[in-house]
């Protein structure tokens, strides 16, 4: 089974006409920004849907390279018709669809971490080049976790980021 691709047109009409939308980012990610009507059903949670409607289900994400990467397991989680929004949430609303953004939710984790991991080396590198060369280990210690981070599927940083106050209006 695969995920049979339809634009944003097109994937708008099958919603019209019944289909389910299922947004598979993390929930940090739906709070922020979402099209209108979908379901939040994350990766990491989704097992087996019900069969759907006859219209069936319409699977997408934000650019569409996860739905594509886990398309077969998307298609094998339901018993009806399965479909992908090419291009994701960022292709829907590049075509004028209806989308809902909270600006008062936190920036998805992975995007603080981003921005975190980016600080913190550069900080050590500009310490470690100005005040003494032992800040170039802060740089050597944020790559370490982000290698680790990379390898393991677990990141310490995140964990850290999902705790701290500002994110507990996503959660």
């Amino acid at each position: 089974m695969t995920l049979i691709p339809v634009s944003p047109t097109e994937a708008h009409n099958l919603v019209s006409a019944g289909a389910r939308l299922v947004d598979v980012r993390g929930r940090d990610e739906y709070a922020r920004t979402h099209i209108v009507g979908s379901d939040n059903i994350p990766l990491t949670e989704l097992h087996r849907l019900d069969d759907g409607p006859p219209a069936g289900i319409v699977f997408h994400c934000k650019s569409g390279a996860r739905t594509c990467a886990n398309a077969a397991r998307l298609a094998g989680a339901t018993g009806t018709v399965a479909y992908r929004l090419e291009g994701g949430l960022e292709a829907w609303q590049g075509a004028g669809l209806p989308v809902v953004t909270d600006r008062r939710q936190p920036i998805e984790i992975m995007r603080q971490v981003q921005i975190a991991a980016g600080l913190l080396i550069l900080a050590g590198l500009i310490l470690g080049l100005a005040v003494s060369d032992r800040f170039l280990g802060l740089s050597a210690f944020v790559g370490a976790g982000l290698l680790f981070a990379g390898t393991t599927g677990w990141c310490g940083m995140a964990r850290l980021l999902a705790i701290m106050p500002w994110n507990r209006t996503a959660a």
